[in-house]
């Protein structure tokens, strides 16, 4: 079980060691990519200045490691963490704080760093502290920054200019042909963890349920099947379009994945980074907001899946009858399981990742991109909030639409099979796209 991974302090204090020297050799990447004066500057206002980011990184490592399990003074002058509580500021606002510039935010990350990493070697792993049971305090971290991470892709996809990052290309190999989807026959199974030591609290308690039979696509939705819909007049049409998404479609003028131009020749070209390519077309699409995938969904006679029947898609083990932490099982994800932690800057093709199908042969459930699923997001059965009511138990409502799975930018740390993402149902500049799903007929489910 994932617990037993973590059961030697000396292993598990190894373990958070390279996840955070990870995590902050990504952040390291992503703002000295770019001049000083690009990183103060707001690239767009859905997004913070890169230094924010920086700065706040270091914040919340100081908040909850040295002050928090350490009680130690705050480095820097009061104020600090009002500037840096993403609660207090709008990320459209953040421009006119008087922000950290970024030789300070450098330096004072780097302080923090210093000491955390002493802390992280004198403190007992294995005391009743629940911050401290398994290292979860230190995990927490290594997974807000490499939360953080994504957030600062995004931005830098967001960015105007010339290319700055580079990464070699994506497998896009040939496969076997694939069945289009998957049958998950009736049955309970157990969703959430109570195991996973660094699971977060959304992701807690396990609970069974009972999920009636139903089919899911046996891969993500690639960029030549969605631009079958655009082809079809997937946007001019209200028919396949909630209500609300209708509206957006018609007020934000929408005609084709953020990013997507067409290239003269009757394809369609993506802006990636800073540099503009030819849409691969066995990619699975990306920048596509939830009603987009919908009215897709809907187009194809089909539906979003739940967030129980992803999650039952991706761990349920029909031979054990028990839920695995990822959908090839328990061990930790490689580069043979999933396309993760930013290595080739954008999605494989579809198929690319056999070794890591899940026990139903579903495929790519993890990396790639984030999908959307039709649920709301909530808190589970008996949800406690740990260790504030900010990082989940704020954003529970209809407000907000599930994703699982994670993309290509996720680092493994921050990504799991019972790991949940949720944003508003407009966002488009994140790295998501969708599978969908159907029930099952009364012939299919009875056999």
């Amino acid at each position: 079980m994932p617990g037993d991974r973590l059961s030697d302090p000396e292993r598990t204090r190894s373990r958070l060691r390279a996840d955070l020297d990870r995590a902050r050799s990504r952040t390291s990447t992503l703002t000295s990519a770019v001049c000083d004066a690009e990183l103060t500057r707001q690239h767009s206002p859905l997004m913070s200045p890169l230094v924010w980011d920086l700065a706040h990184i270091g914040n919340q490592e100081e908040l909850w490691l040295l002050r928090r399990l350490a009680d130690r003074p705050a480095l820097l002058a009061p104020g600090i963490d009002e500037l840096y509580d993403a609660f207090r500021h709008p990320r459209a606002d953040r421009p006119t704080l008087p922000l950290l510039d970024p030789t300070e935010s450098r330096r004072y990350i780097a302080q923090v760093r210093d000491r955390v990493s002493d802390l992280l070697e004198a403190t007992p792993l294995d005391g009743p502290e629940r911050l401290l049971d398994q290292g979860f305090a230190f995990a927490m971290i290594a997974q807000h920054e490499q939360q953080h991470v994504e957030t600062m892709l995004a931005t830098h996809q967001l960015r105007v200019g010339p290319a700055v990052l580079s990464a070699p290309d994506a497998p896009h190999r040939p496969v076997p042909a694939l069945p289009t989807e998957v049958l998950i026959p009736a049955g309970e199974f157990e969703m959430g963890t109570d195991l996973d030591p660094w699971a977060l609290d959304n992701e807690r308690p396990a609970h069974r349920v009972q999920v009636p039979a139903f089919c899911i696509d046996t891969t993500p939705v690639s960029n030549a099947a969605y631009a079958r819909f655009i082809a079809a007049g997937g946007y001019t049409d209200p028919r396949w379009w909630h209500p609300d998404g209708w509206a957006h479609v018609q007020s934000a003028g929408l005609v084709a994945p953020q990013f997507w131009s067409p290239d003269g020749a009757g394809g369609w070209a993506v802006l990636r980074f800073g540099e503009l390519l030819p849409v691969h077309p066995d990619e699975p699409v990306q920048h596509v907001c939830w009603y987009e995938a919908d009215a897709y969904a809907h187009w194809c006679g089909r539906r979003l899946p739940t967030e129980v029947e992803w999650e039952k898609a991706a761990r349920h083990d029909p031979i054990t009858g028990r839920s695995r932490r990822y959908p090839w099982g328990e061990d930790d994800p490689g580069p043979q399981h999933a396309n993760l932690g930013g290595r080739h800057l954008g999605p494989a093709g579809v198929g690319a990742y056999e070794q890591g199908a899940s026990a139903f042969g579903v495929q790519q459930m993890i990396g790639d991109v984030w999908e959307w699923t039709s649920s709301d997001f909530r808190g589970y059965p008996g949800f406690t909030p740990f260790p504030y009511r900010e990082y989940s138990e704020v954003f529970f409502g209809r407000e907000f639409k599930v994703l699982r799975g994670g993309s290509w930018a996720v680092d493994p740390v921050a990504c799991r099979g019972t790991f949940r993402n949720w944003d508003y149902p407009i966002r488009r500049h994140i790295f998501a796209g969708l599978r969908t799903a159907r029930d099952a007929g009364r012939e299919e489910a009875a056999g």
